[in-house]
Formats: C-alpha cells, structure tokens, sequence
C-alpha cells in the first residue's frame, strides 16, 4: 500500500507542472497578441541595427558617439559597446526573441491551425431541418433531390460526400492550409537568421592590386563561423581600375579576382567584381565596396623600380589624399613628396618646404634636386567587403513559402449540407471568408435548382444581416 500510494503521489506531482504548462503557458505563447508584441520588439531593434552602424571598430563609435554630447543624451560609445547595439542581430537578446517568436509560431501551429484544419477535413451529415436554420444562408425547396444538387454542386467544383438522403460539399480546403504554411514559412525564415548569424562573418580587406589575400580582418562572426573562413584557397587582386566620367567623377570601379588554391596555387574560379556584382565562391561573397591608392613606383635616374606604399591624408569622399616622400639622396638628407587624390595619373611634387615643385603624370619625368624622377605606375588598391552567410539559403525558401500561404489563404473554405426529408430539399452553408461571393454562389445555386423544375421555394432563402 506504502509503494502504491508513492508512485501514485509521484504521478501526480509530474502531472502538475504538465497541467500548469498546458493551461498557463501554452494559452499565452499561442496569443495572437503575445505574436505581435513580439513582432512589434523585434522590428523596432531591427530598426536600431540598421540606424546604427554595424561591425565597425571601437575608434569608429568614439568619434561618431562621443560622451559629450551624448546622441538623444544617453547614447554613447559606452552604451552601444555594453548593449551590443554594434551587433544587434548577433546578441543574445536578439536571437532570443526570434526563438521565442519561433516558439510562439509553431505553438500556435500545433495547438490552432493543425486543429482546425483536421477538423475542416472531417465532415459530418445532418438530418435535422432545424440544423439548417442556425447557419449562415439555407432555403427549403420542394420536389428537388439530392441528384439535382449534386448535378449542380459539380459545376461550382465542390468535393461531394452522399449518404442516403444527406449530403456534405465543400471546397477550398487548401485556404485552411494556407495558414499552417505561412507559419512554416516564417519558422524558416527565423530559423535561417538565427543560422546565418550563428554561423556566418563580416570581413574587410584593402588590398593592394597585384596581391594574394586571405581573409584576416573579421569584423564580426557568430560563435560557429570558424568553419565558414576559407582556408585552403585565398583570393589573388590581378588588377583593380576605375571608369571615369568626362567631369572627372567615378564611374564605376572594377576588380579582377582569381581564387586561387592555397596548396597547388591553381586558379579554381576568376571573376571581375564591380558595386552589387559580387564575386561568390563556396557560400563566401566578396563585395565591392571602396577603393584607395596604395603604391607608386618610380625609378630615379637608372635606378631599380622602387614601389613605395602611399598613405591616406583627407578623410571623407571629397577631401582624400594619399601621400608618399620620395628621398633624392642616398643619405635621405633631401626628398620631395608626392600627392594623389584619383587614380587618373596626375601627382603633385612639393619639396621639403612645402612648396609645389610640379605635377607629373604617370608614365612622365620631372628633374628634381639634380635627379631624374620618373613616375612609372599609381597602384590602386581595392576595398572588399568579405561575407558569408549560411541561413540565406533557409530564408529564401521561408519567404518562398510564406509568400505561397499568403496566396494559399485567399482561397475560401465553403461548406454545403443538404437533406431530402417529407419531399423538402433543405440546403445551407457557410464560409470562412468572402462572405458575399459564397452568397451570391448560393442564391444562384438555389435559383437553378427551382428552374430544373417546377419545384417552388416554400421558405425565404435567407441570409446574414451583417457580412463579417
């Protein structure tokens, strides 16, 4: 009796939070305002991701968020870092309120949708005229029978089930699963953000042109990226230009990449990337996004080549320079220095005083200091955007298929019942959603069926006073 009563108190108490769940818990997730709240949050941080600039480093946020004066007077640098509001869509919070917003969905899928919809595939006779009353649009007809209608009904595409003298029609099945796979789809899609920022990284590179690269400078990369940076091949620069307009503005600007392996140095893929056409190698995109001026070479009288690195002066679109100091002696007591601002070929030389000596352009000589000075190549370097992202594929089918529910929803879900009982034909029945089209259908309907004979409708057809 001791052990009986045990394992009878033991059932009860795992029985108590499964009750608890089920009437608290689940009623709440499954809320459509509860979904909405949700949704409401997630947008309004999404916002926020967007306004604020994603991935940049910590000296980018101290200039543009400083502590005085702080932005709407709270948000600074300090606030962005702690919050994570520099990576909004990789915080734990943020993916948090997408599985929970998951959560909600697939919990209002098993517990409503699913329901409904096994429900809307059964069906059930009804031999009882009052029955008929209580719905939405029903008549009586005399001298008509379950032949005509059925007659009738196949015209209209209805699903017919007979049963002696009762019938059950329908049509529009497909608008009750259209919900279930919209819910499907918004699962994906969440499901794919959430991988995608699990699983994928941000990298930028400024690469000299001529150069071999693999990717170092990861901006952000969630905590299973580790597998998505490429290793066994790197990314060679063959050349990097720029299309001019006739007002001397960019046009465009170009780079020719070849991946190459890192083991045998083969050339697996070559692409010309240019702005929004990247170069996409094994789920890795490489964007096209900026541009600098990183070398020039030059010889001095019969010398070598040199190639001398050239550093970015101006900030901003309009006011970037790149400089370098070109010494003209071997004990570098005297030098010029050589300004850029395009790759269009024209340099200014200043001398140690700051004073404009020339302009050259490449492929010219100017005498400076007693030597020959000649400008062979400006090299250009390119700025690439390094991304990727394993959830795209995830959320191109979620939208595809919530896309498809959405077009699935629109279709009604109409129900007809009749029953043939003391030489009366009593028909009626119901739909989800275009309320007036499925009456007009009926009417019709009724009216053909009087036409087929001389049967008359002893009873008005009657109709809703509203239509929800």
């Amino acid at each position: 009796m001791a052990i009986e009563s045990n394992v009878t108190a033991s059932g009860n108490f795992w029985q108590i939070p499964q009750q608890w769940w089920r009437k608290k818990i689940v009623p709440v997730i499954a809320n459509l305002k509860f979904a909405i709240v949700l949704v409401l949050i997630i947008a309004v941080l999404s916002i926020t991701g967007t306004v604020i600039e994603q991935g940049e480093t910590p000296g980018f946020y101290q200039t543009n968020y400083p502590e005085h004066p702080a932005l709407f007077g709270f948000l600074t640098w300090k606030v962005i870092q702690v919050i994570g509001l520099d990576h909004v869509y990789r915080t734990w919070w943020y993916l948090g309120l997408l599985v929970l917003f998951g959560i909600s969905l697939m919990t209002c899928t098993f517990t409503t949708q699913l329901p409904m919809l096994k429900s809307a595939r059964k069906w059930k006779f009804y031999d009882n005229p009052k029955f008929f009353q209580r719905l939405a649009l029903s008549a009586e007809i005399d001298d008509r029978d379950l032949t005509d209608l059925t007659e009738q009904l196949e015209t209209q595409k209805y699903k017919i089930f007979t049963e002696g003298d009762k019938l059950y029609a329908r049509k529009g099945l497909i608008g009750k699963i259209g919900p279930i796979v919209v819910h499907i789809g918004m699962i994906l899609t969440l499901l794919g953000g959430v991988w995608g920022a699990m699983t994928g990284f941000i990298g930028q590179e400024m690469i000299p042109s001529g150069d071999t690269f693999q990717v170092k400078n990861i901006l952000d990369a969630g905590p299973l990226a580790r597998n998505q940076i490429p290793k066994d091949w790197s990314v060679k620069v063959n050349r990097f230009w720029i299309d001019y307009t006739p007002a001397g503005t960019i046009d465009q600007f170009y780079s020719d990449l070849s991946v190459v392996d890192n083991s045998t140095q083969k050339e697996l893929d070559r692409q010309t990337i240019y702005v929004n056409k990247p170069l996409k190698y094994q789920g890795v995109y490489y964007y096209q996004t900026d541009w600098s001026i990183s070398g020039v070479k030059i010889r001095l009288n019969n010398s070598p080549i040199f190639r001398l690195p050239m550093a970015q002066i101006g900030q901003g679109a309009q006011n970037r320079l790149w400089g370098t100091w070109i010494p003209t002696k071997p004990d570098l007591s005297e030098g010029v220095s050589l300004l850029a601002k395009d790759l269009q070929g024209t340099m200014l030389v200043y001398d140690t005083k700051g004073q404009l000596v020339s302009s050259v352009r490449a492929g010219n000589s100017i005498e400076v200091n007693g030597v020959t000075l000649k400008i062979l190549e400006l090299i250009g370097g390119t700025g690439l955007q390094i991304k990727a992202d394993p959830g795209i594929p995830i959320v191109y089918l979620g939208f595809g298929l919530l896309m498809l529910g959405v077009i699935m929803s629109y279709f009604s879900h109409s129900q007809i019942w009749a029953v043939t009982k003391d030489g009366k034909l009593y028909l009626g029945g119901r739909t989800n959603r275009a309320q007036v089209v499925f009456e007009r259908e009926t009417i019709e309907l009724i009216e053909r069926l009087q036409n087929a004979g001389t049967g008359e409708v002893t009873g008005d057809v009657e109709v809703p006073t509203a239509v929800s």
